[in-house]
């Protein structure tokens, strides 16, 4: 099949696009892979739709602005790809499928036998109607709803990245998105270890945006100009979350700001910054040593922050494009290959991925009216 692919991350930048040649199982071929920037109206429905999120009770109805938000995405998705299609000169018979993320709000892990919650928003119906293309979407909660993390979902991308790359096995993908999360690949088909191992660019860029300075530290450049607090860092680190074992998941809310709130702004970054390197080298305690460690995500950009990942891992640090992969394009790239495996019913989640009980598929189809 060749599936379309689309990712809309918690920074609440972009919508990511990218084509996949795959049955799901093996990757055939990469086809164009590209972006387009959220809108100001969206972004704000969305951001709305997250403080509502983040106060909704157990048990409560969804607030109105969550049907409105996902309208919203759809309607920024159909955008993107008629865009994106016309660019590269693609018509409605060249794309098999879609893989829908949605847009997440809201995310809590499940925690003394309670089942977690996941609410990704986006009307997939929308989307198939106005492409004319089915569109898999809901991946996430089939397996939280059997009592699993419902994240992270590429570890068996990853997986199929690393064999279609040829790279040595044990080997492992780093992927510093709003969260961060690792994948280690084993020698087997389905060895897999993963989860989230902590914050990534969600703390530093709502830290900048919230001092008014930016987005994000571009360039690593106020991390590189503060000094690491000791103390704000220990109390970060004292989180509870990392006493847990894995697999496990976060939401990027899930910490707080305080501890480096008194701080000026290049400090508090620069704190901000090394509790992520720290994060993922207790992280690094949980699997195995690999061949390399491949970063993904959009914290590959950041100076500061690959220069702190290679003075303290024990092991090579490779950047994606490093590996032949294409750093920017890998979590849409995923959900395409992970929108394969739902329609063929391949399972998309693991016991050592988020904690299910079994190798489970996932997703739901929305087709064209």
């Amino acid at each position: 099949m060749r599936v379309l692919g689309f990712m809309s991350g918690t920074s609440l930048d972009a919508v990511d696009m990218a084509v996949l040649e795959t049955d799901g199982e093996t990757i055939q071929a990469f086809g164009p892979a590209g972006e387009q920037k959220l809108s100001n109206e969206t972004r704000e429905v969305v951001l709305e739709a997250v403080r509502q999120a983040l106060a909704l009770p157990r048990g409560a109805p969804e607030p109105s602005v969550f049907a409105e938000a996902a309208k919203a995405i759809a309607e920024e998705h159909v955008a993107a790809a008629r865009g994106f299609m016309a660019t590269h000169g693609l018509t409605k018979p060249d794309i098999d499928l879609i893989g829908f993320h949605g847009q997440t709000v809201f995310h809590e892990r499940p925690i003394s036998g309670r089942i977690g919650r996941t609410v990704q928003l986006g009307d997939a119906a929308l989307l198939a109607a106005e492409l004319e293309i089915p569109v898999v979407y809901d991946l996430r909660k089939a397996d939280v709803a059997a009592g699993g993390e419902g994240a992270p979902l590429a570890p068996i991308y990853h997986a199929a990245l690393v064999r279609h790359s040829g790279l040595d096995a044990p080997a492992a993908a780093l992927n510093l998105g709003g969260v961060a999360n690792v994948t280690l690949i084993g020698k087997g088909p389905d060895d897999l270890k993963a989860f989230d191992t902590g914050p990534a660019n969600g703390m530093i860029d709502l830290l900048v945006q919230e001092r008014g300075a930016g987005r994000f530290d571009e360039g690593g450049r106020l991390a590189n100009s503060g000094t690491v607090d000791a103390g704000a860092l220990k109390v970060l680190l004292d989180h509870p979350y990392f006493a847990a074992p894995p697999p496990k998941s976060l939401d990027r809310y899930d910490f707080s700001l305080d501890p480096v709130r008194t701080l000026s702004l290049e400090d508090a970054v620069a704190t901000l910054t090394a509790f992520t390197v720290e994060t993922v080298l207790l992280a690094a305690e949980w699997i195995d040593r690999p061949s390399a460690l491949i970063v993904c995500g959009g914290g590959r950009h950041n100076p500061a922050l690959m220069a702190g990942l290679r003075g303290a891992l024990p092991m090579q640090v490779l950047s994606a494009e490093d590996a032949g992969w294409r750093g920017d394009s890998i979590e849409a790239e995923a959900w395409a290959y992970l929108a394969a495996r739902s329609v063929r019913g391949l399972p998309i989640s693991f016991p050592a991925t988020t904690g299910v009980p079994a190798p489970m598929t996932g997703g739901k189809t929305a087709y064209p009216a």
